[in-house]
């Protein structure tokens, strides 16, 4: 059987002195869509980065695609078909929208397949090409969100990490962008890692879950066990 593509085993994260990340491990499989849940200050973010490239692991290692990257860089983990969604939608402000999603093809790659990348994201985000003469800064916030998924897809991902993508967001939001999640898995055979607190509405699309509670993971399961395990519903549903 082959490796998951994308495989965590046992990391180590610190910020200075402090423990942030405790001998995590966990791997999705190529086209799944898999979740950490978790509450604020879990480590949930501090996970996604240290995949991104954006921390280095003290210890363990990070392989995706067969291959070690826990030693490359952000943009290095993007030629290799790894990109991000942070948390708070960021974005340049200043520039169009249009203009927001050119700078998503930048490397050489996805530069090359940036015109269909574009229609693509039109075809599932049509208030993107509405608004693509737009200035960023005067979307609503789920449109924001759907321009920095977008951002990310421009990049021609194999692997698309989303870092709290419902924070913030009306629940008929929330439901837009969860089924352009699962679209974005059938039609570009992209494969998903979200990283969420609101466990409700993301646990029904998901193929694997894992809970993580400061900085270890604490359970796993698939995305129906784990919507019907009492102690997630009592944590993370309100009941």
């Amino acid at each position: 059987m082959a490796d998951p593509l994308l495989q965590v085993h046992e990391i180590d994260v610190f910020y200075g002195d402090f423990h942030a990340l405790w001998e995590v491990s966990l791997g999705v499989e190529t086209a799944q869509v898999a979740s950490i849940i978790g509450a604020n200050g879990a480590g949930k973010s501090t996970l996604l980065k240290t995949i991104a490239g954006v921390l280095k692991p003290s210890q363990g290692k990070v392989t995706f695609a067969e291959k070690r990257i826990d030693g490359l860089t952000p943009y290095q983990m993007v030629a290799e078909g790894v990109s991000m969604v942070p948390e708070g939608r960021r974005m340049f402000a200043r520039l169009t929208v249009l203009e927001n999603l050119e700078i998503g093809s930048y490397v050489p790659a996805a530069r090359k397949l940036k015109d269909e990348a574009l229609k693509k994201i039109y075809d599932l985000f049509p208030v993107l090409k509405e608004r693509r003469n737009q200035l960023s800064s005067t979307l609503s916030g789920g449109e924001q969100q759907m321009l920095a998924i977008g951002m990310s897809l421009m990049a021609k991902p194999k692997l698309m990490l989303l870092d709290e993508p419902l924070l913030g967001l009306s629940p008929a939001i929330q439901v837009k962008l969860i089924e352009s999640i699962v679209a974005i898995r059938k039609e570009a055979n992209v494969t998903i890692l979200i990283c969420e607190q609101f466990a409700r509405p993301v646990l029904p699309i998901i193929d694997r879950g894992y809970v993580l509670e400061n900085g270890m993971l604490t359970l796993h399961g698939t995305g129906e066990e784990l919507y019907n395990n009492p102690e997630i519903k009592a944590a993370y549903f309100g009941v």
